[in-house]
């Protein structure tokens, strides 16, 4: 495993992480998976020296903080040598104040995922997505005060768009608040939007880049069909994915990454995953794993050196798209 800096911040995070919201509660989505089935696979993530997961409160209602608090404190000899996420923004109740990032829902919401992964404090805390209803200056210095009182380490950002980051790391700059230290956005083969103004920020102010859906909810696999059918369980019930990829532009970069795949002898996700590791601006792309096989070819993928002409036949099939995920 490698390990590098989460952006400026001096922690160290394994270059995959491992993303839990495949655990929870079948009753949330149906390809969801318990505890028990989830054990084995976190387990073994472990073994292969991922010490970096994310969750948020969202996932299955709760449950997936839960589990994950559970399974880290049994896997895991210490505290220190695993790193938490968790997320807070969307709804966790029906009322007005259990959704976004007012102070309110932002210090309660710290607290009760805290109680649900049973720590003193997690390692990153983030905005699961910005807030227009609510004042910058009011959601970046309740996010500081959680930093102050000790119940994350960290903060960090996700989906939104550039202009509103930048504005963001401007108000904490100006007002001494603790700063943002990575973002996780939505950046694959199938969409790569990020690479227009996102990307070039976060470089330039140190940000770590930790995407989502590196694999396109596994559209790359080339499981997908022009019908929103396919050969698993999510590929058949993922209503998200059907709004975010299915265009033939999307099917011609899948089919693309097959053929690279097939000349190199290495499966479609250590092609997909290789190059994302490849760019030297993401930090670590978050791996969704409902079998041992998904994380071991996660962490394979390290090894994987794509040529020049290799990354050209990748991309040049990607149609622009309009922005999505935020």
């Amino acid at each position: 495993m490698q390990y590098v800096n989460l952006g400026k911040a001096g922690v160290k995070v394994s270059r995959i992480c491992f993303g839990m919201m495949s655990y929870g509660a079948k009753s949330w989505r149906e390809w969801t998976l318990d505890e028990d089935e989830a054990r084995p696979i976190v387990r073994r993530a472990a073994e292969l020296g991922v010490n970096f997961y994310d969750t948020a409160d969202v996932y299955s209602n709760g449950v997936s903080e839960k589990v994950t608090g559970r399974l880290l404190k049994e896997i895991f000899r210490s505290r220190d040598e695993y790193v938490v996420a968790t997320k807070v923004f969307n709804p966790m109740g029906d009322k007005p104040n259990q959704r976004g990032l007012s102070r309110k829902h932002i210090l309660g919401g710290i607290d009760a995922s805290l109680r649900r992964l049973q720590l003193d404090y997690v390692d990153l805390y983030i905005i699961h997505r910005w807030d227009p209803e609510t004042p910058a200056e009011e959601i970046l210095q309740a996010l500081h005060d959680v930093v102050r009182a000790g119940k994350a380490l960290y903060v960090g950002a996700s989906s939104m768009y550039a202009w509103q980051f930048a504005k963001a790391l401007h108000l904490q700059d100006r007002h001494g608040w603790s700063r943002f230290v990575s973002m996780q956005n939505h950046y694959n083969l199938i969409y790569r939007e990020e690479e227009r103004e996102m990307i070039p920020l976060c470089v330039d102010q140190g940000i770590g880049i930790t995407p989502w859906s590196p694999l396109a909810r596994g559209f790359v696999m080339g499981n997908r069909t022009r019908d929103k059918q396919g050969e698993t369980t999510r590929s058949r019930s993922d209503g998200v994915a059907y709004q975010l990829y299915y265009t033939e532009a999307d099917f011609a970069v899948a089919d693309r990454v097959g053929e690279v795949a097939a000349r190199l002898g290495v499966s479609r996700a250590k092609t997909a995953l290789g190059w994302m590791l490849g760019k030297p601006y993401v930090t670590s792309p978050i791996i969704g794993a409902t079998k041992l096989l998904h994380i071991e070819e996660a962490v394979a993928a390290l090894e994987v050196t794509l040529s020049p002409e290799d990354v050209t036949a990748l991309e040049e099939r990607y149609q622009p798209k309009r922005v999505v995920g935020i």
